[in-house]
């Protein structure tokens, strides 16, 4: 079963690995206040889709070319929910929301804006357009 979710390339620091990943679609969105990356203009969002055998393998290596500067990211299946930070990667059980937990504390605690963290169930304040 695929796992979907979004990379925004501005949070790469060697966009090349972007070749390696099956984008299903891009689209742009203006930075404004709210997204606490005054250094960019914009977020440039690849929805991707990640096979369930590369899964693993792809969290390792977006987590060694994340910045290290407020980012992650996240794809997940049916069951399993990926978030990939900086040199860090959790792998949560979407069947056990608890499991989030741990994952906003670390987010929380590299200074993602907590509205940011809306892979968690519990925090419905951050939402983006639908593509």
């Amino acid at each position: 079963m695929p796992y979907y979710g979004d990379i925004i390339a501005e949070s790469l620091t060697n966009k090349g690995i972007l070749e390696d990943v099956k984008v299903i679609n891009t689209r742009v969105e203006p930075v404004t206040p709210r997204h606490k990356t005054p250094w960019l203009k914009q977020w440039t969002l690849h929805h991707i889709e990640v096979a369930d055998d590369e899964a693993e393998g792809l969290a390792q290596v977006l987590s060694e070319v994340l910045d290290d500067h407020h980012w992650y990211i996240d794809y997940k299946s049916d069951t399993t929910h990926y978030i990939i930070f900086p040199h860090k990667i959790f792998a949560v059980n979407r069947g056990k929301p608890e499991e989030y937990k741990p994952v906003v504390d670390y987010g929380l605690s590299i200074r993602i804006p907590r509205h940011q963290l809306d892979f968690s169930p519990a925090i419905k304040e951050w939402e983006r357009p639908k593509s």
